[in-house]
């Protein structure tokens, strides 16, 4: 199976190819989703959030599951709004989102109901019986991705328990988003990798692994190269004058693909932590490492964009702070996060806890699974009461800049490279607190990007294609895009609704 590479790039010379043409990025996100409108004044981007849509899983008939009919509704929302905004002309969409997840489809290319959420706990069994199939360490060698259930390879296998043909066609949920604009169902490369089914060295799908796992090669969409253009926008929307020759591209389609895409700066020798719910503390390499060591360290490839693999360690993160913040808001101890981190910053921590514990990762009583972490290590306790949330909030910080540590250090060990400088990016990037304390923690020199660098990832994959480039993405152009449109004076974020 070939991977399919750029059409159409140069196909027209009308104002829709100009470089300088409106543009509009959508970035799905499990809490929340936005669109993001590009526009030029004379050579000056400026960027603007349009539309902003609540996010999250639901319990549908025994299961969780992606609303996806709102999610679709909300993008055709903010779409609309570009259109109004933009009076020029649209020349492109592309879409980025979270990996693993996807939508089978029936046989006019419509989606069977709503896609299954990877935390749905149907992966279970099917992760249990797929290892017996191949082991953990025989899937890593060949896919390059650590093997966690809610990967798509263990969705695919749980399909037919639920009474899903698994001979039907089923494409990635940020790709699905541009087919149901009207382009062809491709998988896009950087997230096609976080399947758990394609051949890491080779690049493409792997027959093998899929006849051992009895996974049907017909219903795999083609793998395309990052920056493809896939279609034309059609539709009720193509009639509006500013979507009349708007072209679909598929960015780096995972979001942490295009985040690492969206920095700015030279990446040789620095460590990225992509800082939200989870952390990933990783960095670009050329070459796939599967080594045993590898695996046994957490880290996972994952293609760039432009080439080579985003290769990281998940690591817990914000996900404790919120888990924490909401069980004080229930109490009636509601704290706002600039303020927390500012008390924070003034407390002492009384021990080093491992934030990637199993307790750490569940849901609800955040602060009591804080406190049991410290009893473990003979610490004395946090009492959760008024006044000590800060207390919890540096304990977390001062943990999480110790565990950045340990994992970069580990990151010099498999590389076996020096590690000089770290660039943090999403929302951790505004913890000044977070930011100073990793700094110290690992004695690295940290700097910090933009907020939205998904965002900026995706609109610079749109300016490249643009621009022409042919075939693989050039990092170089990449990273200068990063750097014009970050300068943007407007912000690509906005508070939540």
């Amino acid at each position: 199976m070939e991977r399919q590479n750029f059409v159409d790039l140069n196909s027209s010379s009308s104002d829709t190819h100009h470089a300088r043409t409106a543009r509009v990025a959508v970035d799905l996100g499990a809490e929340s989703c936005r669109v993001s409108l590009l526009r030029w004044q004379g050579e000056t981007p400026h960027i603007e959030l349009v539309h902003r849509l609540p996010n999250g899983p639901v319990h549908e008939g025994g299961s969780l599951r992606w609303p996806f009919d709102r999610i679709l509704g909300g993008v055709e929302e903010g779409l609309l709004k570009a259109a109004a905004a933009a009076p020029e002309g649209i020349g492109s969409i592309a879409v980025d989102g979270w990996a693993v997840d996807y939508v089978r489809l029936d046989a006019n290319g419509i989606a069977i109901g709503n896609p299954f959420c990877y935390r749905d706990e149907r992966t279970i069994a099917t992760k249990d019986a797929a290892d017996q199939v191949i082991s953990a360490t025989a899937l890593f060698a060949k896919a390059g991705a650590q093997s966690l259930r809610i990967n798509t390879v263990y969705q695919l296998l749980a399909d037919p328990a639920r009474g899903i043909d698994a001979h039907a066609p089923w494409v990635n949920l940020p790709e699905y988003v541009l087919h149901r604009l009207g382009g062809r169902r491709v998988a896009e490369y950087t997230n096609a990798t976080h399947t758990g089914l394609v051949d890491i060295a080779a690049g493409d799908w792997s027959h093998e692994l899929c006849d051992a796992f009895g996974i049907p090669v017909e219903s795999l969409p083609p793998i395309v190269a990052t920056g493809t253009v896939v279609g034309r926008l059609s539709g009720t929307l193509a009639d509006l004058p500013a979507f009349r020759n708007t072209q679909l591209i598929v960015p780096a389609c995972h979001d942490t693909a295009s985040a690492i895409a969206g920095i700015p700066a030279d990446l040789n020798g620095t460590a990225y932590i992509c800082s939200g719910t989870w952390s990933l503390v990783g960095a670009l390499i050329q070459s796939p490492v599967t080594s045993r060591e590898a695996m046994e360290a957490g880290y996972t490839n994952q293609g760039a964009a432009g080439g080579g693999f985003c290769f990281h360690a998940n690591v817990n993160g914000m996900w404790i702070l919120k888990q924490c913040m909401e069980s004080w808001k229930r109490a009636g101890r509601a704290w706002e996060i600039r303020e927390l981190v500012e008390q924070a910053s003034l407390c002492n921590c009384p021990a080093i806890i491992p934030v990637d514990a199993a307790p750490l990762m569940l849901d609800g009583e955040m602060p009591e699974r804080l406190n049991d972490e410290l009893r473990k290590l003979g610490c004395a306790t946090i009492e959760n009461c008024v006044g000590n949330e800060p207390k919890f909030a540096r304990l977390i910080f001062e943990s999480l800049a110790n565990r950045y540590k340990s994992a970069i250090a580990s990151l010099e060990s498999m590389l076996g490279t020096r590690i000089e400088r770290i660039h943090i990016l999403g929302g951790g990037s505004q913890n000044q607190l977070l930011t100073r304390l990793t700094a110290e923690h690992t004695g690295l020199p940290v700097e910090t990007g933009n907020v939205e660098s998904s965002t900026i990832g995706n609109f610079a994959v749109q300016m490249a294609v643009a621009e022409g480039e042919q075939g693989t993405l050039n990092v170089e152009a990449l990273r200068r895009w990063a750097r014009i449109l970050s300068a943007s004076p407007a912000s690509a974020s906005a508070p939540d609704p």
